[in-house]
């Protein structure tokens, strides 16, 4: 799929509460195809889908508009004043304000680890806003073991000293989950991850936002998410996992699809949590999904 690359338009939102959002949007304006919405994970940002979002929206057979957004305390998002509103339920209305503002009808929702999870909660709170759903590497049991790495190290990232320096730091840390990645790739995954900010290299999110993680231990199951897995029982499904992933386990895939039997599973190789979505045969497989119906 050789699309033209395709920046985006960078587009604002009030939240409910007035703090502003950002969304970045891809493709011709007057599409009316069914548009995809993409939601990245804890704490990363828009960015991430940038190679997605430009093949779907930039396809010669089947262009869609593409919808990536910035949560609050990530990316171009303003930070929230008060952390206690770093939650999922702020969330799923930010993300409700977002639809509702920009006018977008039932949409193909491309969810990334927490955003999977916003997904599954917005079937249970508004099920007609979805097409469809692809899980990115979360399903509705997450383990411990990956929220504990997470953990040890989300708003805790060394100061870097150098573009250079920060690209290490993440190999050190991602490494072992990504070990084929090509040094363009993990310079990519640099600038996604850092942005230099008064003089210095900082995290493109709030670092108040390892608060949420603060309850996680390698020992304590979490709450599972089943209600809200099938209550996307209605929509097209796919998950794709990591075949390295420490937060969606075969045995969870396999359970979801005897839940679901028409779930439509990927493993991709050599990448753990998550998926970076940015190889040609996984946007195919998505591309594929989406024009299933």
């Amino acid at each position: 799929m050789n699309a033209p690359h395709d920046t985006g338009t960078d587009l604002f939102v009030s939240a409910p509460d007035g703090l502003r959002l950002h969304v970045r949007r891809y493709g011709a304006p007057g599409n009316r195809r069914r548009p995809v919405v993409c939601l990245p994970g804890l704490a990363r940002t828009a960015d991430d889908f940038d190679a997605l979002a430009t093949a779907l929206a930039n396809d010669p057979e089947r262009a869609r508009p593409v919808l990536a957004i910035d949560y609050r305390g990530r990316g171009q998002s303003d930070y929230d004043r008060n952390p206690a509103n770093y939650t999922l339920t702020t969330e799923l209305a930010d993300f409700l304000a977002v639809l509702t503002a920009l006018e977008i009808a039932p949409a193909v929702l491309v969810g990334t680890s927490r955003g999977g999870i916003l997904a599954m909660l917005l079937a249970a709170a508004r099920p007609g806003a979805i097409a469809g759903v692809v899980l990115n590497d979360i399903g509705p049991a997450i383990e411990p073991k990956g929220l504990f790495r997470i953990k040890s190290y989300l708003g805790r990232l060394p100061q870097p000293k150098s573009f250079d320096d920060a690209t290490a730091i993440l190999r050190q840390l991602f490494g072992a989950q990504f070990p084929k990645l090509s040094p363009e790739q993990w310079a990519q995954f640099t600038r996604r991850t850092f942005e230099r900010r008064d003089g210095s290299f900082k995290p493109r999110y709030d670092p108040r936002l390892a608060g949420l993680l603060k309850g996680v231990s390698m020992t304590r199951a979490l709450p599972s998410l089943w209600p809200q897995f099938d209550a996307l029982a209605a929509v097209p499904l796919m998950v794709i996992r990591g075949a390295n992933s420490d937060i969606l386990s075969a045995e969870t895939v396999a359970a979801m699809r005897a839940r679901r039997p028409d779930l439509v599973a990927v493993e991709v190789p050599d990448q753990g949590h998550a998926p970076l979505l940015d190889d040609g045969d996984t946007i195919a497989r998505i591309s594929g999904f989406i024009e299933t119906y």
